[in-house]
């Protein structure tokens, strides 16, 4: 009998047993009445596989390049908030994890660890990406003093790899599940470094903490004037708005649905993944794909489906709480296991063998 985890839905009930309800809710629920949430995992079941056999699959590379940077896997942990509730190391315990199995990890802008700290903490060659929301201090003050730029120059002096933009939260979607359980208790110490700025916090002012629902398409020329730095867009589900973002010189689309704590009804990233892959064919934008991604028959699906990456959130978590930085390497590693074989079981010995033809579609 195996004494730990076997796969990565184990880590989740070591989570739900060890927190509070309200924290519970904190990291499991979603927005309304979670259709988004259910089926981001859900449909990854209506896509079957098209094994083919008879194939050399004794050695198996996973191995690829996300903007540049070579990857040992294509599984990264995604933006998430507050790690620190989960473990003391929070960020900087998650950041090594990913390190460790050679692979990339977006930072949340309310993460409970300086993006300095994290950085240091890795080696430099793992790609790290700072999470960007926009706030309404971009049009209430001097733009030299907003939050976005200031915290974007700090990615750059830290030597981040990119600026990934949220851009489906206009405003916050509305979580029932957390707003019954009440609010999370948050340890006394849990801090936010990426707000905290010398003498004060830009978490002290109203319009420094109300998002931004008038941003447009015309702000990422005034984002690209404050870095040279690669633009993700997170949040892209259409083919409309791939095809608007390949015109305004993003260097990737992330299609996700915020792990359905958004928009509820919206559809599951593994379902609106093919409409924005055709969308950007053609052009370098690269696509990945966060959202509900639990096996490694589901990062084989996406990866067959177009995505040069997939990017997992909760799962990361659930590991952070099971082991620390041993617990997020874990989870990674059983999903790069799980991978590897289903590659070997559809006759796949690298990622480029991962192709459409792998894929029978809910539509066939």
């Amino acid at each position: 009998m195996a004494s730990g985890p076997i796969i990565v839905q184990d880590f989740e009930q070591y989570l739900k047993t060890k927190s509070s309800e309200p924290w519970w809710q904190y990291f499991r629920s979603g927005a309304d009445s979670e259709q988004t949430l259910a089926d981001n995992a859900l449909a990854f079941q209506r896509y079957r596989l098209r094994p083919r056999y008879l194939r050399d699959v004794s050695q198996r590379d996973l191995s690829i390049s996300l903007l540049g940077h070579r990857l040992q896997l294509p599984i990264g942990v995604c933006p998430s908030s507050s790690h620190g509730m989960v473990h003391p190391e929070a960020e900087i315990a998650t950041a090594k994890g990913v390190a460790s199995v050679g692979s990339a990890m977006g930072l949340s802008m309310w993460s409970n660890k300086p993006l300095e700290d994290i950085a240091a903490a890795v080696a430099p060659e793992t790609p790290l990406f700072q999470q960007l929301n926009v706030f309404c201090d971009r049009t209430s003050m001097d733009r030299l003093t907003s939050h976005a730029e200031w915290l974007v120059k700090r990615t750059e002096r830290a030597g981040f790899k990119g600026i990934v933009l949220t851009v489906d939260q206009p405003v916050t979607g509305n979580g029932v599940e957390r707003r019954r359980t009440g609010p999370a208790v948050e340890p006394l110490d849990l801090t936010f470094p990426q707000f905290v700025v010398p003498g004060g916090s830009y978490l002290d002012s109203e319009d420094r903490m109300t998002l931004d629902p008038s941003l447009t398409w015309d702000d990422l020329e005034w984002l690209r004037d404050l870095t040279s730095l690669p633009i993700v867009l997170k949040g892209i589900l259409t083919a409309e708005d791939a095809s608007e973002a390949v015109k305004r010189g993003v260097s990737a689309i992330w299609v996700s649905n915020h792990g359905g704590r958004q928009l509820d009804g919206a559809p599951a990233t593994i379902d609106a993944l093919p409409e924005v892959v055709n969308a950007v064919r053609g052009s370098n934008v690269e696509v990945y794909l966060d959202g509900g991604v639990r096996k490694g028959t589901d990062v084989l699906k996406a990866l067959a489906l177009g995505a040069r990456a997939v990017f997992i959130g909760r799962p990361a978590l659930w590991g952070l709480a099971y082991d620390g930085e041993a617990g997020v390497r874990k989870v990674l590693e059983i999903l790069r296991e799980e991978l590897s074989r289903a590659m070997a079981l559809t006759g796949c010995s690298s990622i480029a063998d991962i192709t459409p033809d792998l894929i029978k579609m809910p539509s066939q």
